[in-house]
């Protein structure tokens, strides 16, 4: 009888303690989850940022009110340039690199920008392995839209997994924002580039 009543009060005991513990585990991860998350970090300009399968140096960033890199303008728009030097380090020719930049704080008609290769205005050009290029990226605004002189961009790295969960296939998965870069922004009157 003892041995019932004492294996009884042994097994309440254990599931208590496991009880209060498992509260208290998830109490702390709750708190900690609702901590403000930190900013991104400011991302140097003077040197080459590694944002996973892409190297990247922002180089200069202006508003065009014409025609840029082949890009073509509505009438009333203008548009948003970011040039920057970019080098795939993969071993093979890629081109998703759209989401590596994208400005802050702006109202954009469409997220996506046009991108191109400065030196011969190639559209989307599928940049080859250890080659850099001088890249355009491109946002068309509204012409009335409000540029700031300085204007932060997002700069968003992956991770290269051997293996993914999903194929057992090796790639570049869960992109995140590895921090921020602030150029000043010129404004590039209609009759240049």
């Amino acid at each position: 009888m003892f041995r019932t009543a004492r294996s009884k009060v042994q097994t309440w005991i254990t599931a208590g303690a496991g009880t209060i513990a498992a509260l208290f585990v998830a109490g702390l991860m709750g708190a900690f989850g609702a901590l403000p998350a930190h900013a991104p970090p400011q991302l140097p300009l003077d040197t080459a940022i590694d944002a996973g399968r892409w190297r990247v140096q922002p180089v200069r960033a202006y508003v065009s009110h014409a025609k840029v890199y082949g890009v073509l303008m509505k009438p009333g728009q203008k548009a948003l340039v970011l040039e920057a030097d970019m080098t795939n380090r993969t071993a093979q020719s890629d081109k998703a690199y759209f989401d590596v930049f994208k400005p802050d704080g702006l109202a954009l008609p469409d997220p996506m920008p046009m991108i191109a290769l400065t030196r011969d205005e190639t559209l989307t050009p599928e940049l080859h392995p250890g080659m850099t290029e001088r890249m355009a990226y491109v946002w068309p605004l509204a012409g009335d839209a409000i540029v700031p002189a300085s204007l932060s961009f997002g700069v968003t790295a992956e991770i290269f997994k051997p293996r993914d969960n999903l194929y057992g296939m090796p790639g570049w998965f869960n992109p995140y924002r590895l921090g921020t870069i602030t150029l000043p922004v010129a404004d590039v009157p209609a009759t240049g580039s």
